[in-house]
C-alpha cells in the first residue's frame, strides 16, 4: 500500500509540470494543450453525485485540430483515459464511468468543444 501511495503522490507531483500547470476547468484532470486557451464564458457544468456533465470551448490562434489531437492522444491514455474512436472531426474517450469527446467546431481560429459526461 505503501508503494502506492508513493507512486500516486509521485505521479500528481509530476503530472502538472509534465503537461503544463493549466488544466480545463471542470474537468480537473484533463490539460490544456500549450498555446490554447479556454473560453470561460462558453463553459458549462452540472452534476450530482451520480452523474456529471461538462462542456468546455478551447481556442488559438495558432495551432490545428491535427496538432490538438495528437496532444490528447498522446496525453489522456497516460491519465488513464482510452482512445476509443475517431470520426472527421472528433476523438472519443472513455474511461470508467466517463466518457470525453473532443470536436473541432471551427478550424481557423481553431475552436474546440470538450464534452465530459458519465456514462448511463
Amino acid at each position: 500500500m505503501k508503494i502506492l501511495s508513493t507512486l500516486f503522490l509521485a505521479l500528481f507531483l509530476v503530472v502538472p509540470e509534465a503537461f503544463g500547470a493549466e488544466f480545463v476547468d471542470g474537468m480537473d484532470d484533463i490539460p490544456l494543450p500549450e498555446g490554447m486557451s479556454q473560453i470561460h464564458s462558453a463553459s458549462i457544468s452540472f452534476g450530482n453525485d451520480e452523474s456529471r456533465f461538462n462542456e468546455a470551448y478551447i481556442s488559438s490562434k495558432k495551432a490545428t485540430f491535427a496538432k490538438v489531437a495528437e496532444f490528447y492522444n498522446n496525453t489522456l491514455p497516460q491519465l488513464g483515459w482510452n482512445f476509443v474512436g475517431k470520426k472527421e472531426n472528433s476523438l472519443h474517450f472513455e474511461r470508467d464511468m466517463e466518457i470525453l469527446d473532443i470536436v473541432l467546431e471551427k478550424s481557423k481560429p481553431l475552436l474546440v468543444r470538450m464534452t465530459l459526461k458519465s456514462k448511463d
